[in-house]
């Protein structure tokens, strides 16, 4: 299958942080990322799954590399692990860093904008699609 027949995998929106995360996959230092299961519920998409692939476009939408999912979960908030926040290549040192990160951009007026709630906050309970993934070399 070529690149371009590939779904996309965007990671966050265009501009400075898609950039970041797009430059740690292509390092090797991104390989887990997290999502809000309501995020999947507003767009009525289906949940990624194990074995799928798709092309990461960075912010001027071009397809830069092929990731494959290894591994699938959905957790709580109050539950994603110190090994998961790691592998997502930020920095984060500690869940707590990667969970303050992560609210601030879950409570960013893009993302309440695109779930259609301005009020959205998340909680200890509050649903996590986590995944795993590798880079999938490319000719």
């Amino acid at each position: 299958m070529e690149i371009d027949d590939l779904p996309r995998a965007e990671f966050a929106f265009p501009g400075p942080l898609r950039d970041k995360l797009v430059a740690a996959i292509l390092s090797g230092a991104k390989t887990t990322t997290s999502a809000l299961l309501v995020g999947y519920e507003c767009a009525n998409g289906p949940l990624p799954e194990v074995g799928q692939r798709s092309a990461v476009v960075d912010s001027e939408d071009r397809r830069v590399a092929v990731i494959e999912l290894t591994e699938v979960r959905v957790v709580r908030l109050a539950d994603v692990d110190l090994q998961h926040a790691l592998d997502e290549g930020e920095g984060d040192r500690s869940v707590a860093q990667w969970r303050a990160g992560h609210e601030a951009f879950w409570h960013s007026a893009e993302v309440r904008a695109e779930l259609g709630d301005p009020d959205f906050t998340v909680d200890d309970d509050t649903l996590v699609v986590v995944e795993r993934f590798r880079l999938v070399p490319t000719v």
